[in-house]
């Protein structure tokens, strides 16, 4: 999260809104507030070429409203690369309620949230993020068409976790395969920070495939219950960043790629699920330097997206692994399109998203 890098202090120093360290061109910000259920939300519009702004809904406990527009503009940016880049006719989008949502989550809260996103009448569709369950998704769907990742039951395509995590096994392999000649896994020692539906997906086709599991979150309880189910080891120590390890997955919050951690990185790859994992871009060049392989998140956790795409195009399971695997080699091809030109694979990513992105303007124009 951009509040790991940037205080509350420097914040405020910029202009509210354009001024923002992390706005670029956003096509359109709504601030929604709705007294009777307490729904203090923002919806980040980035850039709708492709398509409609489709992103999910995180609801977390932001220490300020700073926090809340910084982060729904990076991850709303990083929504319309992550569509471009899968070949999706899809626009990016993102939305953040502010609040706890263990305490102050509602079905009234989420309906009057749908009523928001029906007010822009398709330009932003909205989905499960951090803090969100299906069920909450099913209550948008209510009052608003505009909303993917419903229960399969009520004819969605159900929990995009799954998909998410297999698109960054997927292009862990790629990663591996770039690094060593090899993408089996087998005897590798992978760390997953954070074991949320995603992090315990991940784990357990790493377990499957042979890698040695270190695991870490702030749940214990979930830490135990993935340890019991996979065999995956917890981890003990105090910094995580200065271990031994083959591959670094960081499936929770962004930013743990930072002026703190980075220079005490000994991993050879990083991929995993969390999204804006490099704090600031400069990061990606250190990292380049450094000789780590950085897969781009927006890139290997796709899964998810393509997964809730199904619904608005009504294609099949099958459709979706296929595109889901199709990271791997989008992967291989960013890393050795980055080492050719000698750029970061951020860097290689983002040139094929906006590279898409601009194609579709020009044929706009004609």
């Amino acid at each position: 999260m951009i509040s790991d890098v940037i205080s509350s202090k420097e914040l405020h120093k910029v202009d509210p809104v354009f001024g923002q360290l992390s706005f670029d061109n956003h096509e359109q910000i709504v601030f929604c507030n709705d007294k009777d259920t307490g729904l203090k939300a923002i919806i980040g519009i980035h850039n709708t070429v492709l398509g409609p702004a489709l992103g999910g809904t995180r609801m977390w406990n932001y220490a300020n409203e700073w926090e809340a527009l910084n982060d729904v503009l990076r991850l709303s940016r990083g929504m319309t690369f992550k569509s471009a880049i899968t070949g999706l006719n899809l626009g990016g989008g993102k939305a953040v309620i502010i609040g706890d949502a263990k305490t102050q989550k509602t079905p009234e809260l989420m309906r009057k949230f749908g009523e928001f996103v029906h007010s822009l009448s398709g330009k932003y569709i909205t989905a499960e993020d951090v803090g969100m369950a299906t069920e909450d998704m099913d209550t948008v769907r209510e009052v608003t068409p505009y909303v993917t990742g419903i229960s399969e039951s009520k004819g969605g395509a159900g929990n995009p976790s799954p998909i998410t995590a297999y698109g960054v096994f997927m292009g862990m392999k790629a990663a591996a395969k770039y690094t060593y000649g090899s993408d089996v896994l087998e005897g590798k020692s992978v760390f997953v920070q954070g074991i949320g539906h995603v992090g315990e997906a991940l784990v357990e086709h790493l377990v499957n495939e042979g890698a040695n599991v270190t695991i870490s979150d702030i749940n214990q309880d979930r830490l135990e219950s993935v340890k019991n189910k996979y065999g995956a080891t917890i981890y003990g120590g105090n910094d995580i960043y200065s271990e031994d390890m083959d591959i670094y997955a960081p499936c929770a919050l962004g930013a743990t790629i930072n002026d703190n951690t980075i220079q005490k990185l000994k991993a050879k790859i990083i991929a995993g699920a969390a999204n804006n994992q490099l704090a600031e871009d400069k990061h990606g060049l250190i990292l380049q330097e450094r000789g780590i392989v950085y897969a781009p998140d927006f890139l290997i956790n796709a899964g998810g997206i393509i997964n809730v795409y199904a619904e608005l195009e009504n294609y099949g399971k099958q459709e979706i692994m296929r595109k889901t695997e199709n990271i791997y080699n989008t992967t291989l091809e960013i890393l050795e399109r980055a080492a050719a030109n000698g750029i970061t694979t951020n860097e290689a990513a983002v040139n094929i998203a906006k590279e898409r992105i601009e194609t579709r303007k020009r044929e706009h124009l004609k």
